[in-house]
């Protein structure tokens, strides 16, 4: 008879561990716990996770292998917590602030919206090649943004209203061209200011940007060396962007991005041709200036730089 039962007992263990899971028995050996004795409520009588863990609770046999099964099966062998560098603040620097302040104010004031032209700087390029060592013997650098503020200026005088800026209800035409370049500098963002561009030849305003972009580095410019634009160029190209989106330069009413210039494949004549080219986009104050008016200036720019007459340089 104790024999029969021994066999019955065995028979039902057995059973018992087949309809249990890998996870319950190994926490049952872990705890030394007999799995016969726990009520089952999974179906047909299974030992759920649920089930042991709540029979070891309630045995007093709760221990950190246990505590770490029930968040996880893989919780002890989690590596150590280990605390990073601990967050800082930093107060804005006068400079930082002006221009959060600035930028704040343009995006609140102008309805802004950009155009986006596509330029091929063959020409250039090769007009560049043939005269750099000339403007260096001259003390300066023939870089593709003196042909890009000649351009500039030239569509400013076809197209006055880009030039212009905005006081109350009043549209402002400006009669000089002052060309604000931005400058990044290891602590912020200044726009040193080219007066008269228009009277300034290329070996002129190639000089004027360098010594202004100096200055600027050695934080030598003077409040007037930074006030008066009527139009501002920046030049995110310089760290290999393809393009920006620009926020206007206040009180101007558009401003022009100028992106990387690289080479790309580029259908000519139905032939594919590898050439020089970069995305220009002008930033301009839909209040203002209508998209026609602004692809009417970019126009005019793109034709400039792709067909420049190398009498001018």
């Amino acid at each position: 008879m104790d024999h029969a039962r021994a066999e019955a007992g065995g028979s039902t263990e057995e059973a018992i561990r087949e309809r249990s899971s890998p996870l319950v028995r190994k926490i049952a050996k872990e705890h030394q716990v007999d799995i016969a004795q726990i009520h089952g409520t999974g179906i047909a009588g299974r030992v759920t996770k649920d089930d042991i863990l709540g029979y070891i609770g309630q045995d007093g046999r709760g221990s950190q292998t246990a505590q770490a099964t029930q968040v996880g099966t893989t919780a002890a062998a989690a590596p150590p917590f280990k605390p990073g560098a601990p967050d800082h603040a930093e107060r804005m620097s006068v400079m930082r602030k002006r221009i959060a302040e600035h930028m704040i104010l343009s995006r609140r004031t102008s309805a802004h919206v950009h155009s986006v032209f596509e330029v091929n700087f063959s020409r250039l390029a090769q007009i560049r090649e043939k005269k750099k060592a000339e403007y260096e013997r001259a003390g300066a650098k023939l870089t593709y943004m003196s042909f890009i503020i000649t351009a500039a200026i030239a569509a400013l005088r076809a197209v006055p209203i880009v030039n212009a800026s905005v006081d109350g209800d009043s549209i402002i035409f400006h009669k000089d061209v002052n060309i604000g370049i931005a400058v990044a500098l290891d602590w912020g963002l200044i726009v040193p200011v080219v007066r008269n561009a228009d009277e300034h030849n290329l070996l002129g305003l190639s000089r004027a940007v360098a010594d202004l972009a100096s200055r600027a580095r050695s934080k030598q410019l003077k409040p007037e060396d930074v006030s008066g634009g009527t139009f501002t160029i920046t030049n995110p190209g310089v760290f290999g962007a393809l393009f920006g989106m620009p926020i206007i330069n206040q009180p101007q009413l558009a401003i022009l991005g100028v992106g990387h210039v690289e080479k790309r494949p580029v259908v000519i004549d139905d032939a594919i041709a590898i050439r020089p080219m970069a995305y220009l986009t002008l930033g301009y104050d839909h209040r203002v200036i209508d998209g026609a008016v602004a692809d009417e200036f970019m126009s005019i720019l793109k034709q400039s730089i792709e067909n420049w007459d190398p009498e001018q340089v």
